[in-house]
């Protein structure tokens, strides 16, 4: 298996359908012109491909020069535990080494937790942080 990276925007809504629908983000593909619409206005996307397959992509809104917020960061279950969220995540950090507030908000559990800490995140119930979300 060799998995490639693209950071084309441009991704069919069948192939976000079957990513999102696989890590059950269903409330992404409830509406799939709006989901492909908001890969295409965000600030970037990298995707990862067995040859033609999507199988898995972070996905990027802000700035990108005082702020960026990691918006999505999802892997199809069969291609879980192989590194390649990691892959994409140090990728996009790479890329963004020098913006000073990297962001994400997601659900507590402990793989999520070790993943993020991981790459260098740090949760905000530790230290001097303090997050609030507004969810509609």
């Amino acid at each position: 298996m060799t998995i490639s990276f693209s950071s084309s925007k441009k991704i069919s809504k069948e192939q976000l359908s079957i990513l999102y629908n696989d890590v059950e983000w269903s409330a992404y593909t409830k509406d799939l012109r709006n989901l492909q619409q908001a890969l295409e206005q965000s600030l970037e996307v990298l995707s990862a491909w067995d040859d033609e397959k999507l199988i898995g992509l972070v996905r990027i809104v802000g700035d990108g020069l005082t702020i960026l917020y990691i918006q999505d960061i999802l892997v199809l279950n069969s291609y879980q535990n192989q590194g390649i969220a990691t892959q994409l995540m140090q990728q996009i950090l790479k890329k963004f080494k020098n913006v000073r507030q990297q962001v994400l908000l997601t659900e507590e559990a402990p793989d999520v937790r070790h993943f993020y800490e991981k790459n260098g995140f740090q949760s905000c119930d530790k230290g001097s942080l303090v997050a609030f979300a507004k969810m509609n």
